[in-house]
């Protein structure tokens, strides 16, 4: 263990760090999906009607906001979350083909709590209409996003974070790399109830090997003639 000059331990020496830049990005291209800087005048109608295919609105619900009841509710929203610069909002747009929502936007996430000094950053605001849900483009995505903050950005840190009782989600976090680091109970009150949060990350180190297990996973190879794939994320070695 390191140690300063009064025998104290001491974190390990980040020689030439410098903070690292805060995101600007206008697009990120994959097979399956693109992401594009979220604009409320391209992308609203596309994303308020894949959102309409969750007729009960439970995918809103670990949210702090929505379901919304009509488009000029959606309008006001997705106009306030656009104009942030963190959170830095991302519209997915799928590609694949064929597809009856290729070329149109069918979910959101973002890029939040930026520390650049810390070289920390999170991937939230995530919602996912149920066209992009359990597909390889909503994959892709986040393999796109974790590309950017690590290879392109320099990034140390890279978040998850959720409501505990968020089951979808933490397996999510789980899928896709992320390793659990523990629960802050009673951290939020959101929608009139307690929240827990419970805390995933990956780290730079950690990045290679997760890198690695995204691309074994979208190549063409791992799916047969209907798109379904023959090994999954984790059974690659996506987890420690």
């Amino acid at each position: 263990m390191r140690t300063n000059a009064y025998g104290q331990p001491i974190g390990e020496s980040v020689p030439g760090w410098q903070p690292r830049p805060r995101p600007d990005v206008r697009t990120l291209t994959g097979s399956y999906c693109c992401l594009e800087r979220l604009d409320p005048a391209r992308h609203g109608d596309d994303l308020f009607k894949a959102d309409q295919a969750d007729a009960d609105g439970t995918s809103w619900t670990y949210l702090p906001y929505g379901a919304f009841a009509d488009r000029a509710a959606y309008t006001t929203w997705i106009t306030q979350a656009a104009a942030q610069p963190d959170p830095y909002f991302l519209a997915v747009i799928n590609t694949e083909e064929p597809s009856p929502t290729s070329g149109r936007a069918v979910g959101v996430l973002s890029l939040l709590r930026v520390q650049p000094e810390a070289g920390s950053i999170e991937v939230g605001h995530i919602h996912y209409s149920p066209p992009l849900q359990h597909s390889r483009a909503g994959t892709e995505a986040h393999y796109l996003l974790g590309t950017y903050v690590f290879d392109q950005l320099g990034y140390r840190r890279y978040e998850w974070k959720c409501d505990a009782l968020n089951e979808p989600s933490r397996r999510a976090a789980n899928r896709l790399g992320f390793q659990f680091e523990g629960i802050f109970r009673q951290a939020d009150v959101v929608k009139g109830r307690n929240r827990d949060t419970a805390w995933y990350a990956i780290l730079d180190a950690e990045w290679p090997r997760v890198r690695e297990a995204f691309r074994d996973w979208l190549a063409p190879d791992n799916f047969d003639a209907q798109g379904r794939q023959r090994s999954a994320l984790q059974a690659r070695g996506c987890r420690s």
